[in-house]
């Protein structure tokens, strides 16, 4: 513990008197860091804290958080350097180092739900902006409004679209990025009513209203279930709780007949 607790102290002294130089250690070798970087780690982290954050200073700090975290066990295994100490450190690294990320992973996949449930009514209001734009056009104006969860999604979808890319590749990867309940045949629809001819566009349309409508009727039967499993579930719990209470009170009244 002694040990442990000089390591620290030793780190931290080399870090603040600027000796060890972590900013530019991590700037020269970052290329190599960022290979190390989850392809959907910009997303993920869009996806929880909005588009505000810096995704570098983030990534830098895991990085930090994971070399400081090695170094400490790393001079815990110094009396006793081995291949296995060495690998507990690396390990250790690692850990510290995909933490983050994984808790990023868990709260996107808990929110899934919510998204399922909001899909549909983000859905409804690009239907009227695509009644007077192309299908591109409306989901950039639906930007500003859209669910703050879908907005790192949607900047993916339109920016590989003004890139040139006409396929429905970037509508899939949407789909892809926000795996719920018929997103894959929405974002098809969607990509049909883009690139189809003006003449077909208001049967199209009319396709894509209707599959909403039916999608927004699920998401209300889906919230009214949920409001009522939880008023039958507080409802429970109340019952529960008085009939305890009564029996408290029965067997303290009983206790106290014995009593006299």
């Amino acid at each position: 513990m002694e040990i442990l607790i000089f390591g620290f102290i030793m780190i931290f002294l080399l870090v603040y008197t600027n000796v060890i130089d972590k900013k530019k250690f991590i700037a020269d070798n970052e290329k190599y860091f960022n290979m190390l970087r989850e392809e959907d780690y910009t997303f993920l982290v869009y996806a929880k804290y909005g588009d505000d954050v810096d995704v570098d200073i983030l990534y830098r700090r895991r990085i930090t958080y994971a070399i400081l975290g090695g170094c400490c066990f790393l001079v815990l295994f110094l009396n006793n350097l081995s291949i296995l100490n060495i690998c507990i450190t690396l390990g250790v690294t690692y850990y510290i180092f995909k933490m983050p990320y994984s808790q990023l992973k868990s709260y996107y996949k808990k929110h899934l739900h919510d998204i399922d449930v909001m899909l549909p009514y983000y859905l409804k209001s690009l239907e009227i902006l695509i009644q007077h734009y192309t299908v591109p056009v409306a989901i950039g104006k639906s930007l500003d409004d859209a669910p703050d969860i879908f907005k790192p999604g949607l900047r993916q979808l339109i920016e590989k679209v003004n890139a040139g890319d006409s396929s429905i590749n970037p509508y899939m990867d949407f789909a892809n990025l926000y795996p719920v309940r018929d997103s894959m045949r929405m974002m098809r629809l969607l990509y049909r009513l883009g690139i189809g001819s003006q003449e077909r566009k208001h049967e199209s349309l009319m396709m894509f209203s209707r599959t909403v409508s039916n999608l927004q009727n699920k998401a209300r039967e889906i919230k009214y279930k949920e409001r009522l499993n939880h008023m039958e579930n507080q409802t429970m719990i109340m019952l529960v709780m008085t009939g305890g209470g009564v029996m408290v009170l029965v067997l303290i009244a009983m206790m106290g007949m014995f009593a006299m």
